[in-house]
Order: structure tokens, then sequence, then C-alpha cells
């Protein structure tokens, strides 16, 4: 399966008829099979090069070279569920009747901690919970590419630690393709294969992460060190 591979990629929005360029000549291979991370400070261009990619929005300038023949699946930063349709029901909205597969349904749902909620609907559950729903929508589509933008920020801790293991986990299973964007440097680490450090909509610079992503230890001398660097890439000040 190709990649997706983003040439010279601007796009602009216009305020009280001021155009402000999002995004600048952007360059970017996003890799089969692989996760790559887009992070950065809030405003930088995230979200909205994330959209591109889905088809959500039109770009100004460049392409995005995509053969247009992969699943895809987008994972909002908001749950954005049907009220009227049970935790199951939403989970499955958008597949296909023919083609669910009850018992694989069934392990997701386990998988992310709504077991006993199987039946319950939206306006029964809390807001971490609504996301996982979200979550959960996304791995039952069985995409080749999932995009999912802060999928886990409205989680607690634990829980976010647990989402993540799992991510891995269906990654490392289904080999499909993650376009993943965070404010959270630790998840970044976690998770990327590639870390994109976006900054005032250009790429200011990437790493690429050769140890597997089950295995990390953020601890370790290396982790630190790159931590480092990345913090000093987003000029925080602690």
């Amino acid at each position: 399966m190709d990649g997706i591979k983003l040439v010279n990629v601007s796009k602009f929005y216009t305020v009280e008829k001021n155009s402000i360029k999002v995004l600048n000549r952007i360059d970017l291979n996003i890799q089969a099979n692989k996760i790559t991370v887009i992070l950065g400070r809030s405003g930088c261009g995230k979200t909205t090069l994330l959209r591109l990619v889905a088809g959500l929005e039109k770009l100004d300038q460049g392409e995005i070279l995509d053969d247009n023949s992969k699943k895809k699946a987008y994972v909002f930063q908001e749950d954005r569920l049907m009220p009227w349709l049970d935790v199951k029901k939403n989970i499955t909205f958008g597949i296909d009747k023919n083609d669910i597969d009850n018992k694989r349904i069934n392990e997701i749902i386990e998988m992310v901690g709504l077991k006993k909620f199987y039946s319950a609907y939206p306006k029964q559950l809390s807001g971490g919970m609504k996301q996982r729903v979200s979550i959960a929508r996304a791995f039952a589509y069985d995409p080749d590419f999932i995009m999912m933008d802060e999928p886990f920020s409205a989680l607690d801790f634990f829980t976010r630690e647990q989402m993540q293991k799992e991510l891995l986990k269906i990654h490392n299973t289904s080999r499909c393709s993650i376009l993943f964007v965070t404010h959270s440097i630790d998840e970044a680490l976690i998770l990327g294969d590639k870390i994109i450090i976006l900054e005032k909509g250009v790429i200011k610079s990437q790493y690429e992460i050769e140890e597997e992503n089950d295995s990390r230890d953020l601890l370790d001398y290396k982790f630190v060190e790159l931590k480092k660097k990345i913090i000093n890439d987003l000029k925080i000040i602690n």
C-alpha cells in the first residue's frame, strides 16, 4: 500500500477581509503502514493539515498525491455520535449490515472499556466514554488509513494510556497507516514512527524513531534527549 504525499501545500482563510496563511508550502511524505504524528501548539495548523489529507477541506496551493483507493476513517476532537443510536449502533454506523462482524465489534467494545454500556445511548455516557465510542467506530470500519485529531485528549490519564496501547496493538495487527495529531510530546514519543513539528503553518523539524512503539521507555536516555530537542523546537519555556 502506498503512502500519501503532500507537495507544496498551502491553505488560506479569510477573516474580516484579511487573508491568513494557515499552512505554508508543506512538503510531507506520510508513510504507508506507519504512525505519523503531527505535533505542535494550538493554532499551528495541525487540524487543518489533517482535514486537507482527509479531503474535508480544499487546499489553495500545491497537491496531495493519493491513489484514492484507501478506506479512510477520521476521529474528530469531539465525539459526533448519533444521539438516537446506542453504543453498538453508533460504532457500526456506516458499515453495510452484511459486513458487520459481531464478534469483532464486541471485541472492540470490550477493548475500549464499554462492555457494560453496549446498549447505552450517548446521553447516558460521560464525555470520555463518548470519545471512546468514536474511536471504536473508526477501528470497526477496518480502514487502510486513520486520521486522528487529538482523540485521547478528553480521556483520563489511565484510560488514555490504555487507549494508546490498544491503538498500537491494532496498528501492529492491521498495519494501517495513521496520521495522528497531538499537542502532547510524550504521546508523540510513545506512538510515532515519525514526528513532525509544526509551527505557524510550516514544518520546523521532523524525527524518525526506529524503536518498536510497544517497547519504548521514555525514561531512556535517548528519549529524554529527544524530548529536550522537541521542547526546544516548540520553544516551550518551563
